[in-house]
């Protein structure tokens, strides 16, 4: 079974994503990644430190 952070370890700076439980935030960038700790900057909510072992956060395309 993979887990979330084996689903963010793709994840760089620059990256856009959505929170898989807060639609409502919008399109996030991601700022940083270190270690589980995901830094993304969301449109309708601003800066959010997620914790990647607890949620993988779902890629959007370009």
């Amino acid at each position: 079974m993979t887990d979330a952070m084996d689903l963010n370890a793709f994840l760089e700076p620059g990256s856009l994503v959505r929170h898989p439980e807060a639609d409502e935030w919008g399109l996030g960038q991601v700022q940083s990644r270190i270690g589980h700790r995901i830094t993304v900057n969301f449109e309708n909510e601003g800066k959010v430190v997620v914790d990647g072992r607890r949620i993988a956060l779902l890629p959007v395309q370009d």
